[in-house]
């Protein structure tokens, strides 16, 4: 679905997807998977808005996938990896005092 460009407060903007891109871990499947963007924007959707994974909108996949993804990247670190990048960033920034 288009939204003219349009970015929805509760998704990532097109900067902080590119900043988590190379975060996320790269698929092990042989068979093309739903867009880590989308699935990453849907788990985000679900914690900024406080709602149980299965009304999580469709636009962003499967709530069973959505849920399977985050319990893998919590599980492996993905999560902790992107908070300590975010983190080392804004310090060489300036941004933490």
């Amino acid at each position: 679905m288009d939204h003219g460009g349009v970015i929805r407060r509760v998704e990532l903007s097109v900067s902080e997807g590119e900043f988590v891109r190379p975060l996320l871990p790269e698929s092990l499947r042989s068979r093309k998977r739903l867009d880590d963007r989308t699935v990453l924007n849907g788990i985000v959707w679900k914690f900024r808005t406080g709602t149980a994974w299965r009304d999580v909108p469709e636009r962003y996949g499967s709530w069973a996938t959505l849920h399977t993804r985050f319990r893998r990247w919590a599980n492996d670190g993905t999560f902790e990896r992107m908070h300590r990048v975010a983190q080392a960033k804004a310090d060489a920034a300036g941004d933490i005092e």
